[in-house]
């Protein structure tokens, strides 16, 4: 990503020189740089404003009572992790700041869930074979990484907090079309990693990586 915001910047400055328009060139650097700073002032708001709820939530027991809710569905999805596990409360955590368009906030959260699945450290394979290595990513890790990618939202507080910033009339217009692409989105990773399970289980275990001789 450096590289090519390096690339548009000299190419940009070198067609300026090319063109003999240097100085909009450097009044739209300057006009640039005066924007991002007005809408990283407009964010701290909106961001201090969820992340207090959701450590209050936290604190209240509030993600306590998300993870017994979609228990159902986390249990079904992240079957290699035990019920008791810590990670549970945090990948309801997590979406819960995905959902909330607070995905600065939720970066930090879902490291946390990786690092615990790291922990697991357990690999499933077909046959009820189980690979315990630590340095390969699990099935659940895969899965939460495709979701937490994909990151459902049904208020996405930042990009609204953009809008404002830069003056736009209905900022909360984008509300309906942003639930509408990450609800297919976010169906479409669970789908495609349960995909790639299967078939890279079927891999493993037609190869002998992970299977038990007997």
């Amino acid at each position: 990503m450096n590289y090519i915001f390096y690339f548009l910047i000299v190419f940009s400055i070198i067609f300026g020189i090319i063109n003999g328009r240097t100085q909009e060139v450097v009044a739209s650097v300057m006009d640039g740089a005066e924007l991002s700073v007005k809408i990283a002032i407009s964010l701290i708001g909106i961001m201090a404003f969820w992340l207090g709820i959701m450590r209050i939530a936290e604190k209240a027991g509030l993600v306590q009572f998300i993870a017994k809710i979609i228990k159902p569905v986390t249990k079904r999805l992240f079957n290699e992790i035990p019920e008791e596990s810590p990670a549970i409360g945090n990948i309801a955590l997590s979406f819960s700041a995905n959902a909330l368009g607070l995905t600065n906030a939720a970066t930090p959260i879902g490291l946390r869930v990786m690092q615990e699945l790291q922990e697991e450290g357990v690999n499933s394979c077909v046959n009820g074979c189980v690979k315990i290595d630590k340095d390969t990513a699990t099935d659940s890790m895969c899965m939460f990484l495709a979701m937490n990618t994909a990151g459902f939202q049904i208020i996405p507080a930042t990009v609204i907090a953009i809008l404002v910033a830069v003056g736009s009339k209905n900022p909360t217009e984008i509300i309906v079309p942003t639930m509408i692409v990450t609800s297919i989105a976010f169906v479409s990773a669970i789908l495609l990693a349960k995909l790639f399970q299967k078939i890279w289980k079927k891999k493993s275990c037609v190869s002998g990586k992970g299977v038990n001789d007997d």
